[in-house]
């Protein structure tokens, strides 16, 4: 039955983008709560906007890992396919950024940020994963 590893492969990439999303989300949550982050309509700070693509890179590598541990095979492959969404989810970041404009959005090296740590990230934690297992075949 060819269905269950497409549905094992699938799932093992849309584990890893959850792992990223929801951990992004839940500790820009924290963060507000805690008064670290401004609440709207404040600005938030440069060094805070460092500090939240440093966490999110972080949960990148978290989810390249869940996703590389998770593939029934070709781990980095997997991790791959995670990393291009990845990007191009980012790209739409930046699409946004500049449509809305007026650094409303941040800065514009926060917005670019996102997509440029999407491959890295996604790869270095599929690495730490399986150290042994780097095929891309």
């Amino acid at each position: 039955m060819i269905l269950r590893p497409l549905l094992v492969s699938a799932g093992a990439v849309i584990t890893g983008f959850a792992v990223t999303a929801i951990a992004s989300t839940a500790a820009d949550a924290v963060m507000h709560g805690f008064g670290i982050f401004p609440a709207s309509p404040q600005d938030m700070t440069g060094s805070l906007f460092a500090l939240a693509a440093a966490y999110r890179a972080v949960f990148t590598v978290a989810g390249g890992y869940a996703t590389a541990r998770l593939a029934p095979d070709r781990p980095m492959r997997h991790a791959i396919i995670l990393a291009a969404i990845g990007l191009v989810a980012g790209l739409a970041g930046v699409v946004a950024y500049y449509a809305i404009g007026d650094g409303k959005l941040g800065p514009a090296w926060y917005a670019i940020s996102i997509p440029v740590e999407a491959i890295p990230c996604v790869l270095f934690g599929a690495k730490l994963a399986n150290p042994r297992r780097v095929a891309v075949t």
